[in-house]
């Protein structure tokens, strides 16, 4: 795996100014007095961020593993830790869909009903964008991490200011606690990498002065009995970020308490699982490999789990809650299953959640506006009044549940087939919890929107054209995936690829007391040519 440099690709730093962009305009709405020349400024500034993310999506070569666009800026010399930014197949695409995310978020949701969004509030929006890009591009642990730790801040105010739920002072502290508790495990994590790094350098093993980079690391060994507890180390923080039963109680607390710009964020951008992909399988493959049935089962169970608890919920913000947690077990499941279909299928499926989840969110904070309330009580003949709302909310809910034809059909196929590969007990436990998700919401729905009116009905107003606009890229976003994924299987196969190899190098074939059969070769010859043909 090699790195292009930014320099030498496109002749400037396009990940710094991903970056940077956002914080420009959190500082120059400092300057402005009016509250529409800030809204103005805000989403100006998040259409340019999403233009310079579709640009690097167009200028990204695919069919290669290689690591694109790379800039590296000393930062802590003394430590070997560096602003290490780049692109490769498995991240390039959260990119324009971190902005496409937050500019849905500026533009269609204010920050709680009736309420001034508030020069801070857009500060906020415009840093937590900046940080989140900056733990989407970082390819050094340490400002990975840095960057993980500071998204809390925003997210914080974010909720305790802005929430739309009595307790939302309670549900910013709870996630916070949530995530530092998660967060200490990881930085440990990270010192025992640059130590063990550090040993290797020792042994001439290594060079000298990257002991936090990600490529650097995961060429170095480490013994397996430090393996297996750095994988459990940083397996604890990207779980509970995910999140994954048993540290999944922050999810519906935050989604009921928290305002929906917060929510749309949360469920459509899954840094847990993201973090699990980037750094957990990569540097640890052997403990990846030798844990992996314990995740594989656990994934599988979370999907069951999240789909039994969402189809009993009457409140929608609830039921969006833990059908986010079903999601991540369904990822977590792929993810595990370690050959190019189940990885390939999972970073699908987030892509996927990405659009759907966050077109779902934003459209239950639009019943939440209009109605007051996100209770199945409240509802019940939304179809007759606002028919563009029901018709938005049908087709992201059947994309949601994998409907052939949509984004979600594809990752959650691809998923089943590389976890039954593995192991066809799994994947079926699986696909009970995918036929689960589709009993959650055509209950919810055909009662919510074709049910007779509540106790407390009144007329409801249909979705803005605005609203309605957005909802429909949305929506041809999905089918495109849907239809015609080749674009974004090339985009991302080729990593995915190298990835597989990894594992297989490192720790399929090891474990086989040593000997390397015919067919291990063939299978790494297979991933080789298929790499090569991708090129």
């Amino acid at each position: 795996m090699k790195e292009i440099l930014a320099a030498d690709q496109l002749g400037f730093p396009l990940l710094s100014a991903l970056v940077v962009l956002p914080i420009a305009i959190a500082i120059l709405l400092q300057c402005l007095r009016s509250e529409s020349a800030q809204r103005q400024a805000a989403v100006g500034g998040a259409i340019l961020e999403l233009a310079l993310a579709v640009f690097l999506v167009i200028e990204f070569v695919p069919g290669t593993a290689d690591i694109q666009f790379v800039e590296r800026m000393t930062w802590m010399p003394g430590l070997g830790a560096s602003l290490h930014f780049g692109v490769d197949g498995i991240s390039v695409l959260f990119v324009p869909l971190t902005a496409l995310v937050f500019l849905m978020t500026l533009i269609c949701s204010p920050p709680a009903g009736g309420r001034s969004s508030g020069r801070f509030y857009l500060t906020c929006i415009m840093l937590f964008e900046a940080i989140t890009m900056g733990i989407f591009v970082s390819l050094d642990l340490l400002s990975f991490f840095v960057f993980w730790e500071l998204a809390l801040l925003p997210s914080y105010f974010l909720v305790r200011l802005w929430g739309v739920g009595p307790q939302r002072q309670y549900a910013a502290m709870k996630y916070v606690m949530y995530m530092l508790v998660g967060s200490a495990p990881l930085l440990i994590a990270i010192i025992m990498l640059n130590l063990n790094y550090q040993d290797a350098v020792a042994a001439g093993n290594a060079v000298a002065g990257q002991g936090f980079d990600f490529l650097s690391l995961m060429n170095v060994p480490i013994n397996p009995e430090n393996q297996t507890l750095l994988f459990f180390l940083m397996l604890a923080a990207f779980a509970v970020k995910g999140p994954v039963p048993p540290f999944h109680t922050w999810m519906p607390t935050m989604l009921m308490e928290g305002p929906i710009g917060m929510a749309i964020v949360l469920v459509g951008l899954k840094l847990g699982t993201y973090g699990m992909l980037r750094f957990v399988i990569p540097i640890m493959p052997e403990a990846s490999y030798e844990w992996s049935s314990l995740m594989t089962w656990l994934g599988a169970a979370s999907v069951l789990y999240g789909g039994a608890i969402a189809l009993v919920q009457s409140n929608l913000r609830r039921l969006m809650a833990f059908a986010s947690v079903s999601h991540v077990g369904l990822m977590v499941l792929g993810l595990f299953s370690l050959n190019m279909q189940s990885v390939q299928g999972s970073l699908i499926l987030m892509l996927h959640v990405g659009l759907t989840s966050t077109v779902l969110m934003f459209l239950v904070g639009g019943l939440l506006w209009r109605t007051g309330s996100s209770e199945l009580s409240a509802f019940g003949g939304i179809a007759r009044q606002a028919p563009r709302l029901a018709a938005a909310f049908f087709v992201m809910g059947i994309a949601s549940i994998g409907m052939p034809g949509t984004s979600g059909f594809l990752g959650e196929f691809m998923v089943l087939i590389g976890s039954s590969l593995r192991d066809w007990r799994v994947a079926a436990v699986a696909v009970l919890g995918v036929i689960l998700s589709a009993g959650y919401f055509l209950w919810y729905y055909e009662r919510a929107f074709f049910g007779p009116p509540g106790k407390n009905a009144f007329k409801l107003s249909d979705l803005m054209p605005r609203e309605f606009a957005l909802a429909a890229v949305m929506i041809a976003l999905v089918f495109w995936v849907g239809i015609y994924p080749a674009p974004f299987l090339r985009i991302t196969g080729a990593s995915v690829a190298a990835l597989v190899e990894h594992i297989e190098r490192r720790a399929v074939l090891p474990t086989q007391a040593g000997i390397i059969e015919e067919s291990d070769v063939a299978r790494l010859e297979a991933h080789s040519d298929q790499h090569e043909e991708v090129r």
